[in-house]
């Protein structure tokens, strides 16, 4: 979770001659450490560089995760077709991706940067409160939708009793609560504190103040629990759940389709017939033909047309095949990208909380940078898995465009229209019915009221 973001990095490691505990210094241009005071400096090239490089890759994430949950905002809430209970739920985690990418990102690389939280005492309360929220609502969502995804697919029967918008609602508005409610402590224990920087100037860091040491622990083993292992947990047993659905799906598949290549002349089984829809998470009987008498006298025509449908039928089970083990690829991918961003930071807090002495002095300057910056990234890839990868979200977003620009078109078209018609005084309109096609001459207010787009 990015929650240590304004108040880890330089601005942690730089109040460390300050807060009792803290005992290491790192800065752009020095290293100082408390016990002996001594001061060792580093290349400018190199901070140069690294500064550069960072605000290269902020840059990237940050435009990439506002674009891509913007675009995704505006194709559901556009799209009346895409408003099922699956994409509720994506609306909900593109919302919180982008405040993710909002509060998130500006307020690390720009603290880190200047070496000083120059936003105020009142912006340092509502970021972290608006860091934590945005990523337990991200949090929250994926479990959303991996819950949601195993009852659709695996208990498709029971689930359609109460998978509806409006339980969907319910489950995002309920998440949205106890994710504003589980980190009030933030907003409460947030301040603004002075340290003196290593060139004889002060500067202010935006951390929380805990109460003691071993509230600081517990909140952040609960964080840990709550927003990472649990997720974690739910999210493997859901995919891992589907993925053993799919692959009995592939499975039986599989032996059905060696089943009806080994018939001959229509004699045996009947060939069980696919449904786009099916998802292969339940077993299908195959259906006894009600007689098997063999046919030898079938017509050429007849032999023929039966050919071109079996290849058609093995065709369409063969790409079923290859979209379930694309599914169950995209499941472990899903689960893998989760850990990869988030175990990091995660782990990294907790360390801090429970060794702050050797946790600053491994981490303090670029590496903890790098690792929010890894767990931001998952701003800008739950789009593009969740959406972008998505046949009918690509379709929706091209017609979306299309009707924008055609919408655009036909608004420039009427304005040359009036202007036409303001210019020369005269407008034409051809008035088309079931009977006859006729054209009348109406005057300008006439052709400005009835209006062709």
């Amino acid at each position: 979770m990015a929650l240590q973001a304004v108040n880890g990095s330089e601005a942690d490691g730089s109040a460390g001659c300050a807060q009792p505990g803290n005992l290491s210094l790192e800065v752009t241009d020095y290293n100082m450490n408390c016990s002996n005071i001594s001061v060792l400096p580093i290349p400018a090239t190199r901070a140069r560089e690294m500064d550069s490089l960072r605000i290269l890759l902020y840059s990237l994430i940050f435009l990439l995760s506002v674009f891509g949950n913007l675009l995704i905002i505006v194709v559901l809430m556009l799209n009346k077709r895409m408003r099922t209970v699956t994409n509720s739920f994506l609306l909900s985690l593109a919302v919180s991706d982008l405040m993710m990418a909002i509060f998130c990102m500006p307020f690390t690389l720009i603290p880190n940067i200047l070496e000083n939280f120059i936003f105020g005492a009142a912006m340092c309360k509502i970021v972290t409160y608006l860091m934590g929220v945005s990523v337990s609502i991200s949090t929250f969502s994926l479990v959303a939708i991996a819950i949601e995804r195993y009852s659709a697919i695996c208990n498709p029967l029971k689930s359609r009793a109460w998978q509806t918008r409006s339980h969907a609602y319910r489950v995002i508005a309920a998440t949205w609560v106890v994710s504003l409610l589980i980190m009030v402590p933030y907003p409460v224990f947030s301040a603004l504190k002075s340290f003196p920087k290593a060139n004889g100037t002060v500067g202010n860091m935006c951390r929380l103040d805990w109460p003691s040491q071993k509230a600081e622990q517990t909140w952040y083993v609960l964080l840990l629990f709550i927003l990472f292992f649990v997720p974690g947990v739910v999210m493997i047993i859901a995919y891992g759940l589907i993925s053993r659905e799919l692959y009995r799906g592939i499975q039986f598949e599989l032996s059905q389709s060696r089943e009806t290549t080994g018939q001959k002349n229509g004699v045996g089984k009947a060939l069980v017939g696919s449904n786009d829809d099916d998802d292969g998470c339940y077993i299908q009987v195959s259906k006894k033909p009600s007689s098997a008498v063999e046919l030898p006298t079938l017509s050429a025509s007849s032999s023929a047309a039966q050919a071109k449908t079996e290849r058609a039928r093995s065709n369409t089970s063969e790409a079923k095949l290859q979209a379930k083990r694309r599914v169950i690829r995209m499941l472990m991918v899903i689960v893998a990208l989760f850990f990869i961003c988030w175990m990091p930071l995660y782990t990294v807090n907790t360390w801090k909380a429970f060794d702050l002495k050797s946790a600053s002095k491994a981490l303090s300057g670029a590496p903890i940078s790098f690792i929010h910056l890894l767990s931001y990234t998952s701003a800008c890839v739950n789009p593009i898995i969740y959406c972008f990868m998505n046949t009918r979200f690509r379709k929706a977003l091209l017609s979306t465009f299309a009707c924008c620009c055609r919408n655009r078109l036909c608004r420039h078209c009427c304005w040359c229209r009036r202007r036409e018609g303001g210019e020369d005084g005269i407008a034409a309109t051809s008035m088309a019915t079931s009977m006859a096609t006729s054209m009348s001459k109406f005057s300008y207010t006439t052709v400005s009221t009835t209006g062709t787009c």
